[in-house]
């Protein structure tokens, strides 16, 4: 397999996996966000947290299989491509709410503002949280990809999720509601998103593992990243 990629290859499956990170990342900041949720988890017991939790850590799969697979560079390139969506989103979103509504529409506007209102200072959180946790996670799983000789899958796919998800957690409720919410507060949503998070890639194992060696085939592709700039300011492959 190649240890570089050519600015000429073309992949059959890049395109879709790009396509459905940013659909995803889109779904659970816009639809996600807008309610929250209390569940009873054997063991633990009620845990509240943003309904988007159950959905998020789908774009790190996503994420997992693009750098496991295409290498961190290409995987840079779609992390950037999520992170203008959601920055447009939560710009046309800002802009309608704030639009003066029509006569007729007066009885739904503070339906619109409680669903996509979301204040500055939590569209904030949300885009600075995916950005740095996304590039942590990719960075993280590139780099044991190369250190256990891409033996153990698992090993990376995990450990690069507890890796991201903490800083995607932490800086997300920090930003959003330090000063609102109380410190006991926000550490057990922090550690309750964590938990709920790196407990879904841990059962997304067995897919991951199949769905990698699947493309690994259809590609011809199983790249190692020993020669890359780790920058997440550049979209060059």
């Amino acid at each position: 397999m190649p240890d570089t990629p050519t600015a000429a290859r073309e992949y059959r499956y890049y395109d879709f996996f790009m396509a459905a990170y940013v659909c995803i990342l889109l779904c659970a900041n816009l639809i996600g966000a807008a309610k929250v949720s209390t569940v009873t988890l054997p063991l633990i017991g009620p845990v509240t947290f943003l309904s988007g939790v159950l959905f998020f850590p789908i774009s790190y799969f996503f994420g997992d299989i693009l750098t496991e697979v295409y290498g961190y560079a290409r995987d840079r390139r779609v992390v950037w491509a999520g992170f203008a969506a959601l920055a447009f989103a939560s710009l046309m979103a800002a802009t309608i709410v704030h639009m003066p509504p029509a006569k007729d529409w007066m009885s739904h506007q503070a339906a619109i503002e409680q669903v996509f209102g979301n204040t500055p200072r939590i569209v904030v959180a949300s885009i600075m949280a995916f950005w740095c946790g996304s590039f942590v996670n990719s960075f993280v799983l590139a780099k044991l990809k190369i250190w256990t000789h891409g033996r153990w899958l698992w090993t990376r796919t995990i450990g690069s999720t507890m890796c991201g998800e903490l800083v995607d957690s932490t800086i997300f409720l920090l930003v959003a509601f330090y000063g609102i919410w109380s410190t006991e507060l926000l550490l057990t949503a922090i550690c309750s998103q964590y938990i709920l998070k790196v407990l879904w890639e841990v059962l997304a194992t067995p897919l991951t593992y199949k769905l990698v060696s699947i493309v690994k085939r259809a590609e011809s592709e199983d790249y190692y990243d020993r020669h890359t700039n780790f920058t997440p300011f550049t979209l060059k492959t």
